[in-house]
């Protein structure tokens, strides 16, 4: 079992992500920031999250970035130059070009997450202005074989139990 850790749009949050990291470091194989940190790459918060820039980001962070994790094919990208506040379908087109199993990405600071064709899609929300919902989020995927379970926490760290939820692809 594998599990990864996704934030985002923490814009300008620094004791938030440390908290985030010392919580869940020793639980956790990756641990993703999907952008808008509005820090810079060598911001000692920022260490230890495989980042991706933002529409907000100055720094010198990648704008996409792959990484396999337990099998599976991650794409991560902050999301804005993919229009996700309209539609998922210009990601979607992404995600099957580069063959990614899970999309990770922000911008809309809407949490949610969904399968489509067969590729999972996750939007952790936002630890700083969190729309839709009033909780700060941030999530941890468990990759179990072709199971994943996506458990939801506040940015204090707390777990919120009714927005578990189990995928398959």
């Amino acid at each position: 079992m594998s599990k990864v850790l996704i934030v985002s749009d923490s814009h300008g949050l620094t004791k938030e992500l440390e908290f985030i990291r010392e919580r869940h470091l020793q639980e956790v194989d990756l641990m993703i920031h999907c952008g808008d940190s509005q820090l810079m790459p060598d911001n000692k918060a920022i260490t230890g999250y495989f980042t991706v820039a933002g529409n907000c980001d100055f720094g010198s962070f990648p704008e996409e970035l792959i990484s396999d994790v337990a099998g599976k094919k991650f794409f991560i990208t902050h999301g804005h130059r993919y229009s996700v506040k309209s539609s998922l379908m210009p990601l979607k087109y992404k995600a099957q070009e580069v063959s990614a199993d899970i999309v990770c990405f922000g911008h809309s600071h809407v949490l949610g997450a969904e399968v489509v064709d067969g590729t999972l899609f996750v939007n952790p929300g936002s630890i700083r202005l969190p729309r839709g919902r009033s909780e700060k989020t941030y999530v941890i995927l468990d990759l179990l074989d072709n199971r994943i379970k996506m458990s939801v926490y506040e940015s204090n760290g707390r777990e919120i139990a009714g927005l578990v939820s189990d995928f398959t692809l």
